[in-house]
């Protein structure tokens, strides 16, 4: 007997969106409030809906851009949430993104075109739905992938000092770490170039700007390299 997909329950599949950011001194998340209801006026992570010619990846990066106007983030399938009465007006599952965004590159264009505003973590406001859990989620991801592989340099500007660099490893890890022993783990690694410039605002001396080194990284790891803190 033929099956007939017609007799099924049709159920919307939800796409939604964990933005980080780094500040130099806080990790901090990107909330928007929401503009209809049910829970209107009230602060949510920025989602929608997977429409039918399309996959999850790209929902995700089509959602990213039409509420923030960024492309060619780091995005990362989180987990799903099927919870029966998660929505209040629909039987809707939701995949979870976590992505991660420069805020000093991208700040002024998300709070001013976009109504988006950035929370520390630590004084985030309550959210809809399940979508504290959703961060919660993604904050345990985000420390594991940090702790295992260079993803941090995705929050920070593209020439950083040693000292945001373990501000920034700090912040997600949410532990104080030992200078001295942070520098030479990092540089252990040698994935970072020196540059000759210097950033004048921590102190009269400066202090030398570092690049990622994208390139090195890929070869080191082809070679059996691995990163962990």
């Amino acid at each position: 007997m033929i099956h007939s997909y017609s007799t099924e329950d049709k159920i919307l599949l939800a796409v939604d969106c964990i933005i980080f950011g780094f500040d130099d001194e806080e990790l901090k998340i990107l909330l928007i409030k929401r503009d209809f209801e049910p829970e209107k006026g009230k602060w949510s992570l920025m989602g929608g809906f997977l429409k039918k010619d399309e996959n999850l990846d790209h929902a995700a990066n089509r959602i990213l851009h039409h509420l923030t106007g960024l492309n060619n983030v780091y995005l990362e399938q989180l987990y799903n949430f099927s919870k029966v009465d998660r929505d209040p007006v629909e039987r809707t599952l939701s995949v979870s993104y976590f992505a991660l965004i420069n805020i000093t590159e991208h700040d002024t264009e998300l709070t001013e075109n976009y109504s988006a505003k950035w929370f520390s973590l630590s004084e985030s406001p309550s959210l809809i739905f399940d979508h504290g859990k959703m961060v919660k989620h993604a904050i345990s991801r985000l420390r594991y992938r940090a702790s295992n592989g260079p993803i941090g340099f995705e929050l920070l500007p593209e020439k950083f000092t040693m000292r945001q660099l373990q501000k920034l490893y700090e912040a997600i890890l949410n532990e104080d770490l030992d200078k001295r022993n942070f520098i030479n783990k990092i540089n252990s690694f040698d994935i970072l170039v020196k540059l000759e410039e210097k950033d004048m605002s921590s102190s009269r001396k400066g202090s030398f700007l570092y690049k990622f080194d994208q390139e090195k990284y890929k070869k080191k790891t082809d070679d059996g390299f691995s990163f962990k803190l």
